[in-house]
């Protein structure tokens, strides 16, 4: 309000309406009103487990820097939880699938950070469009947004996605490694990258290794479609029913070796990321070793199918999902001991400890309607895979840059650890959510002149960002070979 005072009480000694009325003097009450309608606002569409660090951060520099948070939210509770009363802060209730209200809220604000479901940013963005918005996401760029950056470009907006861990960081501290290789004069011949949110040793206490830290949908659906990247000059294709089957073998300082598989379309980031000469590309996600092998036998069974409705499913057990899941499979044995043979597993194997951990062999109701087998998997899976309120979550991204410079062979592992401080405040909600509002306040104090459709693979965007993540203790350990 300060700000606003001192502006409006220079032009004290020039009356509006031939002296009728003048700022000088006005109460307090309509200075607040004043400030009110023309302070900046950012929106915050999303209030859910990634949006902790984001609006912490906002909030934090709301007030120096003269400008509202506004966090809207199906579940209003949650969002005025994430603000924690913050005089800076309004929590808003929205549908966000209602286009006049959510309309109404992206009109009164200058910058908008949607951590919608993706499905929903297309509509969002059309909005910004029109409404002459900026936005920033943390999700995949889709294709009905990329078609739209001609006329974001032409009224002068931007649109920036992929702003969040994966993708996000990986793409900006990636690109950074890859330019300063180039610039030395050396070749990137081979690059490899994964990033897992995975839970803390201290916390790990089942036999998967695994708990949410993040979209719980997002984790179930994982994988689904082919995989593309390129090895060795070949393109490599993994079709979904053979991806956690393909998986390989990354080592860690300090935490020992890690399972990865292939992570959607690598080879889209070719060109952004300068690699047009590598003969590798491979982009991927990490797990706890013996993760895959536990997820390739739910993918075989069909629990992950997110394409049919269960018929009658409310008044089926999961040990019922299973039993007709084998469909025209017969043998002789226990529901468990068929399972096993249907996948070539060992029955007293680690692979069937999974299963039987989760209840898939309980007579135990699963009770939702015109569910799919994914939906009824993903039930089990948030109790079962829920972090407790002191739990510690864990990131893992790692790098991996094979070069040539000088007529010399070189390896640059590059390896960032990041652990969180319980349930709420999780790492993976730190570095999805650091990165989109570091950026926000950029936009909201003039400074990126960037227009367009977006990701973070510029130098204007991604230095200022790695710079103060790293001051906030977010940093890579590097090792030369």
């Amino acid at each position: 309000m300060r700000i606003f005072k001192g502006v409006f009480s220079a032009l004290a000694a020039e009356p509006l309406f031939d002296g009728s009325a003048a700022f000088y003097g006005w109460p307090d009450y309509l200075w607040r009103v004043l400030a009110e309608v023309l302070m900046k606002k950012v929106l915050v569409l999303g209030a859910g487990r990634s949006s902790v660090s984001l609006i912490e951060y906002l909030l934090q520099y709301a007030g120096s820097d003269g400008f509202k948070v506004v966090v809207a939210d199906a579940q209003c509770e949650q969002a005025h939880q994430k603000l924690g009363g913050h005089p800076d802060g309004e929590a808003v209730a929205l549908d966000a699938a209602q286009a006049e209200e959510r309309r109404t809220l992206i009109a009164s604000a200058e910058v908008v950070v949607s951590l919608l479901p993706p499905a929903l940013h297309v509509e969002v963005a059309r909005d910004c469009l029109e409404l002459g918005k900026h936005l920033i996401t943390a999700s995949y760029t889709s294709e009905a947004i990329r078609a739209l950056d001609a006329e974001v470009r032409r009224r002068g907006l931007l649109f920036m996605n992929e702003l969040g861990l994966d993708p996000g960081i990986d793409h900006m501290s990636a690109v950074e490694r890859i330019r300063h290789i180039q610039h030395q004069g050396g070749q990137v011949k081979a690059f490899f990258s994964a990033t897992g949110g995975l839970v803390a040793p201290e916390s790990d206490d089942n036999p998967w290794h695994y708990k949410f830290s993040w979209n719980p949908r997002n984790v179930v659906l994982a994988g689904q479609g082919t995989a593309q990247y390129l090895e060795e000059g070949r393109l490599r294709l993994i079709p979904y029913h053979r991806l956690f089957e393909q998986h390989r073998t990354i080592r860690v300082p300090g935490m020992g070796e890690w399972e990865v598989y292939a992570n959607r379309d690598s080879l889209q980031y070719r060109q952004a990321y300068g690699l047009q000469q590598a003969h590798t590309l491979f982009r991927g996600t990490i797990r706890h070793t013996g993760f895959c092998d536990g997820w390739n036998a739910l993918v075989h069974l069909g629990l992950t199918d997110a394409q049919f409705v269960i018929p009658d499913g409310e008044n089926l057990s999961y040990a019922d999902l299973v039993e007709a899941l084998l469909g025209t499979y017969r043998s002789a044995g226990t529901l468990q001991q068929r399972v096993a043979q249907l996948l070539s597993i060992n029955p007293d194997g680690a692979v069937m400890r999974q299963l039987e951990w989760l209840g898939l062999f309980e007579h135990r109701p699963i009770g939702l309607k015109n569910a799919s087998p994914a939906l009824a998997l993903e039930q089990l899976l948030l109790e079962k895979w829920a972090l407790r309120p002191d739990d510690r979550d864990m990131v893992i991204m790692q790098h991996r840059f094979e070069y040539t410079l000088r007529g010399k062979d070189r390896r640059l592992t590059s390896t960032l650890i990041a652990k969180g401080e319980n349930a709420t405040h999780t790492a993976m909600a730190r570095l999805v959510g650091l990165p989109a509002a570091i950026f926000a306040r950029r936009i909201l104090n003039g400074q990126p002149t960037l227009t367009g459709v977006r990701i973070p693979t510029d130098p204007d965007t991604y230095e200022p960002i790695l710079a103060e993540l790293a001051a906030l203790g977010v940093r890579f350990i590097e090792e030369e070979e």
